[in-house]
């Protein structure tokens, strides 16, 4: 948490979730869509994913408002096999579209052993791991895959031309217990440069770049004329694996889906033209292969914590471990703390919208 506890609010999880509702719900959005895209978003600031949550409220209030995402229809079934599925999202929201592509992944993988959905005409759909979480609950393997607008620049380049792409891989464990990746394949998310620039406070190095492709420590030079590095940073620090991370991702969803991909999806947070997303979902049903899965993975996960940390430090974590205490945290303080500067944002943007503020507590 940067700043003091004073700079801070604390609102409960689900008034979070109420809020988001009745601002969506209020430009003309499906109740029923409007509950997912609040499931997601106060997911993400639950599990301590602060820039893909509430703080994107109002690109989707502005993008249905404009017409540039819909709520009048349902996402559609072009191609069905098996063992997978191509989705047209019709251009809904994101984690509409989502939803529907993950569920009918975990259905076809209960049938077939494995289930793939690729999909075109979505939206930004939020925290990736949602998603793949999703199976983690069916008791199976779970990827979740978006490709985004262009934020990224190449190694060795100057402009923006690939998405921020980010891969959810999520598998479960015994006793509950779970391995829940869900990273960008740029170094951070634009998000994360965004909350630095609102809170006045620099990024770190390898974060993005400036207007020649250098790498900056200032968030408003990546903000307005730069752009992220890839997952890595610099090329001598290996900033090219994330590079090709993002463009197999693009494949994945983008090109295997028929969306729009690479620098032809439209630019970040414009409202005037159609987004075209495309998205990819994967269940892996285990059972469908070798018997005992939990309990390894189980294995493997508490090898890895009980790891003699290195020097300087007190443990070994794995992916979902921060989560997973951030969680515990949230619960335990009874809400989610927001920076006071969103909060008075929020603010705005009830009243804007005519709907009831969201009621908040002291830090």
């Amino acid at each position: 948490m940067a700043g003091s506890v004073s700079d801070y609010q604390r609102v409960e999880v689900s008034e979070a979730k109420s809020f988001c509702e009745r601002c969506m719900v209020s430009v003309g959005t499906k109740p029923d869509h409007a509950a997912a895209l609040a499931e997601v978003l106060v997911c993400g600031d639950y599990r301590g994913h602060y820039s893909h949550g509430m703080n994107r409220l109002e690109m989707y209030v502005k993008d249905i408002k404009s017409g540039t995402t819909v709520s009048d229809k349902e996402p559609v079934i072009l191609k069905e096999l098996a063992g997978s599925a191509w989705v047209d999202g019709n251009n809904l929201l994101g984690p509409w579209v989502g939803k529907f592509c993950m569920d009918l992944a975990i259905k076809k993988a209960k049938e077939a052993g494995i289930g793939m959905v690729v999909a075109k005409g979505s939206n930004h759909f939020g925290i990736a791991g949602w998603y793949s979480l999703r199976c983690v609950e069916a008791g199976m393997i779970g990827m979740a895959f978006t490709n985004t607008s262009p934020l990224v620049v190449p190694t060795r380049g100057r402009k923006r031309t690939m998405g921020t792409n980010p891969l959810s891989m999520c598998a479960p464990a015994a006793n509950n217990d779970q391995f829940a990746l869900d990273m960008a394949t740029s170094t951070c998310a634009y998000g994360k440069v965004e909350l630095n620039d609102m809170k006045e406070i620099p990024i770190p190095k390898s974060w993005g770049s400036n207007a020649k492709g250098q790498e900056t420590t200032s968030p408003k030079e990546v903000l307005t004329e730069g752009g992220l590095m890839p997952l890595g940073g610099t090329e001598e620090c290996g900033g090219y694996k994330g590079y090709g991370l993002a463009v197999m991702v693009e494949i994945l969803c983008g090109i295997l889906g028929g969306g729009n991909f690479g620098p032809f999806v439209r630019q970040w947070k414009t409202s005037t033209e159609v987004a075209n997303l495309g998205q990819c979902f994967i269940a892996i049903n285990t059972e469908a292969f070798a018997p005992g899965f939990e309990g390894r993975m189980s294995t493997l996960l508490d090898t890895c914590r009980g790891l003699e940390p290195a020097e300087g430090e007190t443990e070994v974590l794995v992916a979902g471990d921060p989560e997973k205490r951030h969680m515990e945290k949230v619960d335990k303080e009874g809400g989610v703390l927001y920076h006071k500067n969103l909060i008075r944002q929020m603010g705005e943007l009830a009243k804007n919208l005519g709907v009831e503020s969201m009621k908040t507590k002291e830090a």
